[in-house]
């Protein structure tokens, strides 16, 4: 059993499969070879400008003042590192599936599942959020317009309040709540997603022109009104104040790997998906950057703990118009965030089904559409009925650590990836730089600057209720140990490995609660691992 659970798919049948056409087996066809580089641009800064510089910022503001644009600076270097490694297996694994490939190709199957399942927390669970939170900006739109929907109709349960409750229909004694803008955008997506790539890809191209445009004004006036006292002291909290952000503002890079779930619709996905990963990463942490300088010098940093900090700060300046059209930005933006997702989950569960960890059904592509039309409508149903009824703010950090983890071992696995051989000029390679001295002269470094802090957190000196909480700190001690150990005596390829240390030191940063919510997560789809995948696999039926 041991041995099924880590066989490996072969990266050179992959090629094999890519380059004679896949097809999901029922005579359908392959996909549609469509995008481009500025497609693949677009839709990488469509899935990344969302919700998070709407209102997460906010958040990270008000802990980390003025110095958190040094934190975003700090997290797009860390994504920076991720987004090589996923341009280096984009260009030796040119299909659908992201990470859930890659680990598939250097981990083993085990390891392909439980990220594959980890990634419907960055798609699926994390578009019910996006999709309230759309919701929510969408009501404020109708208000400015003078319109509005009943409470009962754009609310939910959990936080309706007893005149809504009282204002609703009731079917006996139970009142019909219900959030129908985040249900009803969520299927006019899925449609778009579903009726085929040329069209979605139009549309993000559409509305990332539109927030583009809108961001760079609200940018260009917003440094007009800027008191330059606002950013004096730069870090009000110290540096620990400015990590209280991590998870808020890594949630504002989260999606730009959503690009690589598309291989199979690339016309040149070897050479593209590189290039549009590390294109949108570098536009999106300028413009972010420029945004935590425009919030913190307009209002002292300790009035941005709102949610909707953009709109607030220009409230503050006496312009309320520019709050309208805030507002028309973030219902882009989140539109746009859905798409993107919308589009990568599928394409997660189409790779799996192909492999047999899922029914066949998954795997099954549009006749005329080319998409993977039987998974698009789940994806659908998954996010459109629990955003219709259920109460959920921003699970930033339960997706921010789902995240995290897939970023952990596509790091890890470049690391496992036998050299590139010579050849393919157009090819992107990641560069080596040899880490056997730079990584343990820099970790000695990092102890040495950081050892107060360091010995704080591993102290038993609060006792049992304060240490538990460092538990995630101590387990990313003895992996940075290990793998110094590893990059001296194995001369360890430094981007890979900065890579993987920098996620998982941001996985510390989140919260105990949300390890265990996790882990919780990663057991239930470990059930249904061993349940139904791991004797459906098509490997272990190869042996």
């Amino acid at each position: 059993m041991s041995n099924s659970l880590f066989r490996k798919k072969s990266l050179t049948s992959i090629i094999k499969d890519a380059n004679d056409g896949l097809t999901d087996g029922l005579e359908t066809g392959g996909m549609h070879k469509v995008l481009k580089v500025k497609d693949l641009t677009a839709m990488g800064i469509a899935a990344v400008i969302g919700a998070g510089i709407f209102s997460t910022i906010g958040e990270a503001s008000f802990h980390g003042g003025p110095g958190v644009s040094l934190l975003f600076l700090i997290t797009a270097i860390t994504c920076g590192f991720s987004a090589l490694c996923y341009a280096e297996f984009a260009s030796r694994v040119p299909v659908s599936g992201s990470a859930y490939t890659y680990s598939y190709v250097t981990f083993g199957e085990l390891a392909a599942w439980v990220i594959g399942w980890a990634l419907i927390l960055e798609y699926a669970i994390g578009n019910i959020a996006v999709a309230i939170s759309w919701s929510g900006y969408c009501n404020n739109l109708l208000r400015g317009l003078g319109l509005s929907l009943p409470a009962w109709l754009s609310s939910n349960y959990d936080s309706a309040s007893p005149e809504t409750i009282a204002a609703a229909p009731h079917i006996g004694s139970l009142p019909v709540i219900v959030n129908l803008p985040a249900f009803i955008v969520v299927v006019l997506i899925t449609y778009l997603a579903y009726v085929g790539i040329r069209e979605s890809k139009r549309s993000a191209n559409f509305m990332v022109g539109l927030k583009i445009l809108v961001i760079l004004f609200v940018i260009v006036l917003g440094f007009f009104y800027v008191n330059k006292s606002n950013w004096v002291p730069f870090m009000p909290n110290g540096f620990s104040g400015v990590l209280k952000g991590v998870s808020a503002v890594f949630f504002a890079y989260i999606g730009f790997d959503a690009v690589s779930t598309t291989a199979e619709e690339c016309a040149n996905p070897q050479r593209d998906l590189p290039k549009g990963m590390i294109y949108s990463l570098i536009i999106c942490t300028v413009l972010y950057i420029l945004i935590s300088f425009v919030l913190t010098g307009m209002v002292p940093f300790y009035k941005l703990k709102v949610d909707d900090p953009l709109a607030f700060v220009f409230d503050e300046v006496h312009l309320p118009w520019i709050s309208y059209l805030i507002s028309v930005s973030a219902v882009i933006a989140t539109t746009s965030v859905l798409l993107v997702f919308q589009i990568g989950q599928p394409r997660i569960w189409m790779s799996m089904s192909r492999d047999g960890l899922l029914p066949k059904r998954f795997a099954k592509i549009h006749p005329r559409f080319k998409t993977p039309s039987f998974a698009t409508i789940i994806t659908g149903i998954i996010v459109g009925v629990p955003a219709l009824f259920l109460n959920l703010t921003i699970v930033t950090d339960l997706t921010s650590i789902g995240t995290l983890f897939a970023f952990i071992l596509v790091c890890g696995g470049v690391l496992m990836l036998p050299p590139q051989e010579k050849g393919d000029g157009k090819r992107f390679r990641l560069p080596y730089i040899n880490g056997q001295i730079v990584v343990p002269v820099l970790v000695t470094g990092l102890v040495i600057f950081f050892h107060k802090e360091l010995l704080q957190k591993l102290s038993f000196a609060g006792g049992w209720e304060v240490w538990k909480h460092n538990i995630p700190f101590f387990i990313f001690v003895v992996v940075t140990v290990l793998i110094t150990y590893f990059s001296f005596a194995r001369k360890l390829s430094l981007i890979p490995v900065l890579g993987l240390l920098s996620c998982f030191y941001l996985m510390t940063e989140i919260a105990l609660k949300n390890w265990i919510v996790f882990s919780i997560w990663l057991v239930i789809g470990l059930s249904i691992y061993f349940l139904y995948s791991y004797r459906h696999s098509k490997l272990k039926s190869a042996a």
